[in-house]
């Protein structure tokens, strides 16, 4: 027993430290990203404006559309670095860390210690683990306590301890503060076919009356006492919002336009799981084999395969009926995937390797090798501004890191003394690439985002009293992150008709001493004054920035 402790420690420990080097370096680096990442900083941004911990705010506004958890994390970093990206970022990487270490362990107690480092490594190392523990959103905070309530409940069912039940019950309450009702439906949905399906199998311990009892009041009194207190302020609007719009709407509606066909998430998968999709087709095939009655002589493994195969399918039947899809919605199901392939790899190790790891290892270098060549052909054929001239190199480094990492795989399968180091061969390869795209192509990116850099030119010239707005360009998000709020969406000009979207400029534009407002940069010659003397501060990309003084319009 306590070599296996051991080992899950040890797969727990290389887990975090992992996705550290996958997520940390150059965390803070350039600005919030608008849409999410400015509008949820924005919330996190406004709780210490407003010092009120229980309504989140935006734009000064209550904002009922999400639960707190990410911004109460967001607020209190803020408080001690500044709302800063990196501030802002951490919880969703701290996050991410914590996922890796937790599934890890879990794997290492049932499977053995190298099927656990094999899962937290390929977790911690797939593109879209990576981009979301990158970002200022709730989704890494959801996933870790999905992740952490279904390995729970897990180990409950195998070992009949009520405990597990109600320490999956716990983190499926964070969950909820963390997203809503998807965090504990989610779970369910995964753990209540593993049930069913496995002790037909072997014996499967349903929680007892006491664990459902003890657990329910652990998960209420976890994620009770918010809603509660949203209800004394606002009685139940926030949860027409929170629940009736914002979640149920979600899944039987089209929340903001977004919505896909059924197939939606499989290229989603086939991109998220990037590199270690070249290893599923053969590690679901493994997982076939290991269910048969003749080659199963491992009932850990089998088990394992179960949670692994419920936990991929269930959520992607759930998703893609939903009306609303998003890509990060099945980030959840990232583990299931990498605990299946962590398994293929044990077994590929215990065969002394095999043809079909040699060709599925073959299969990334070759993708690689493709899209550099692609890239180099695209910048040769095509005049391109100097902002993305000079993010191309280091887009070429990646794609050769990634190449060499994943080329070195396909060797290091084929010998039957180093086919145990070949996971480790590619992950590296994918934190190397990972840290390039951070440290040296994402600044680049700064040169497309005008709106923050027209922000600072308000924020430095501003007077007391001055209205802020912005006008049919995007980036509303990013500049009410930048600036204070209030800031207006002004509708476009128009003839004097009434506008259907955003507030009339006319009301805001004659009203105000001084307004500063971001417009397109092709409008400015034509937009009109409003009898107002308007002055041209300065253009950037396609943005400009006007200032409205002098005497007030009619």
């Amino acid at each position: 027993m306590k070599r296996t402790a051991d080992g899950a420690v040890r797969a727990a420990a290389v887990g975090a430290v992992v996705a550290a080097l996958i997520t940390l370096p150059g965390l803070g680096v350039g600005t919030l990203w608008d849409n999410s990442e400015t509008a949820y900083g924005e919330v996190a941004k406004e709780i210490l404006l407003t010092h009120d911990w229980v309504v989140m705010h935006l734009n000064s506004v209550p904002y009922f559309v999400q639960p707190p958890l990410y911004f109460w994390l967001g607020a209190l970093f803020s408080l001690l670095a500044g709302p800063t990206p990196l501030a802002l970022r951490l919880p969703s990487a701290l996050a991410t860390v914590v996922l890796s270490a937790f599934t890890g362990y879990a794997v290492a107690r049932q499977a053995g210690a190298r099927v656990g480092i094999y899962a937290a490594v390929i977790l911690s190392t797939c593109l879209m683990q990576a981009v979301i523990g990158r970002l200022a959103i709730m989704d890494a905070l959801l996933d870790l306590a999905v992740a952490m309530t279904i390995f729970w409940w897990f180990r409950g069912l195998e070992s009949g301890r009520d405990r597990y039940a109600i320490f999956g019950w716990i983190a499926a309450g964070f969950g909820f503060l963390a997203k809503g009702l998807v965090a504990p439906v989610v779970a369910l949905l995964v753990v209540v076919p593993f049930f069913f399906w496995n002790r037909r199998f072997e014996p499967t311990y349903a929680p007892s009356a006491r664990a459902w009892v003890v657990g329910l009041l652990a998960f209420f009194a976890i994620a009770a006492p918010w809603p509660i207190a949203l209800v004394l302020h606002y009685h139940l609007f926030p949860l027409q919002k929170l629940i009736g719009e914002y979640t149920i709407g979600r899944y039987t509606g089209v929340v903001e336009n977004q919505a896909g066909p059924f197939w939606y998430y499989v290229p989603v998968i086939i991109l998220g799981f990037f590199p270690w999709i070249a290893f599923l087709p053969m590690a679901i095939a493994d997982g076939i084999r290991r269910l048969q009655p003749a080659q199963s002589q491992d009932p850990g493994s089998s088990r394992l395969v179960r949670l692994a195969f419920a936990w991929i399918v269930v959520p992607v039947l759930f998703f893609s009926l939903a009306r609303t899809k998003l890509p990060n919605y099945i980030a959840l199901e990232l583990p299931a995937l990498a605990l299946i392939t962590a398994l293929y790899f044990e077994a590929v190790v215990r065969r002394g390797g095999t043809r079909s790891a040699v060709f599925s290892a073959a299969t990334v270098p070759v993708t690689i090798g493709a899209l550099a060549i692609a890239i180099s052909l695209f910048t040769r054929n095509n005049r391109l501004t100097a902002e993305i001239a000079i993010a191309v190199p280091p887009l070429l480094a990646m794609a050769a890191a990634i190449f060499a990492g994943s080329l070195l795989t396909a060797l290091l399968v084929a010998r039957r003394s180093t086919v145990g180091a070949a996971p480790y061969a590619l992950a590296f390869a994918a934190i190397v690439a990972t840290d390039v795209l951070a440290v040296t192509v994402l600044p680049h990116a700064e040169a497309f985002k005008p709106v923050p850099r027209l922000a600072a030119v308000i924020e430095r010239e501003q007077h007391s009293g001055d209205v802020v707005a912005i006008q049919n360009v995007s980036g509303g998000n990013a500049l009410l992150f930048y600036t204070h709020p209030v800031v207006r969406v002004l509708a476009p000009p128009s003839d004097g008709d009434p506008p259907t979207d955003g507030v009339d400029p006319r009301t805001i534009l004659c009203a105000a001493s001084r307004a500063w407002v971001v417009v397109p940069a092709a409008s400015v010659p034509t937009d009109p004054t409003y009898g107002r003397v308007r002055r041209l501060v300065t253009v950037d990309r396609k943005a400009a920035l006007l200032l409205y003084e002098g005497p007030r319009c009619p």
